[in-house]
C-alpha cells in the first residue's frame, strides 16, 4: 500500500463543499451521526448549529446513525475474532466492548425486540444504536427481528432530541 495515500489530506475542495451548501451540510451531519458515542444526539444539534433545519438536521443524523447499525451486527464479532488474532495488544479494549455490550444485553434480554427498542432510544451516554447494535449482535438476534427495533428506537431519540434542540435553538 502507497503511504502517500494514507497521509495525504483530504482534497481542498472538499471541506468547503460540505461545509458551504446544504448537501454538503446534511452529508457532514450525517457522517457526524455514524461516529459512537456521538451518534444522532450530537448530530442533531451539530446539524442545527451549522445551519440545517432542524427536521434536516433530524433526516440526516437518523440515515448517519442507522447506515452502520447492519455492518455491526453482522460483523463485529468477527471483526473482534480478528483484533484478537492480529492486535493482541487490543484484547483489553475488546473485552471492554464485548463486556459493555454483554452488561448491556441483559437489561435488553427480558423484553427482546421491545428492551431492544426503548435502551436505542433512551437518549443518555452509553445508549443507542451502536451500543444496541452490539448487544443485538452478542445475543444473536436475527438482523431481520433487530433492524426494526433499533431503528424505531433511533426515531425516537431522534425526536427527542430535535425537540430539545428546537427548544434551545428558538431560544436564540
Amino acid at each position: 500500500m502507497d503511504m502517500n495515500l494514507v497521509t495525504q489530506p483530504l482534497p481542498a475542495d472538499l471541506m468547503p463543499w460540505l461545509t458551504e451548501n446544504p448537501i454538503g451540510e446534511f452529508c457532514f451531519t450525517a457522517l457526524v451521526s455514524m461516529i459512537p458515542v456521538v451518534e444522532l444526539r450530537g448530530g442533531i444539534p451539530f446539524g442545527v448549529a451549522r445551519g440545517l433545519p432542524v427536521w434536516a438536521a433530524f433526516l440526516a443524523a437518523i440515515v448517519g446513525n442507522f447506515l452502520p447499525v447492519p455492518f455491526i451486527i453482522v460483523y463485529i464479532r468477527r471483526i473482534f475474532q480478528w483484533i484478537r488474532r492480529r492486535l493482541p495488544w487490543l484484547d483489553g479494549l475488546v473485552d471492554r466492548l464485548e463486556r459493555k455490550a454483554h452488561l448491556k444485553g441483559q437489561k435488553v434480554t427480558k423484553y427482546k425486540y421491545l428492551g431492544l427498542l426503548v435502551f436505542v432510544a433512551i437518549p443518555l451516554p452509553g445508549t443507542g444504536a451502536w451500543t444496541g447494535s452490539l448487544a443485538a449482535a452478542f445475543l444473536e438476534m436475527p438482523l431481520r427481528k433487530a433492524l426494526p427495533s433499533i431503528f424505531a428506537g433511533i426515531v425516537i431519540a431522534g425526536v427527542a432530541i430535535s425537540i430539545l434542540t428546537y427548544g434551545v435553538a428558538s431560544l436564540f
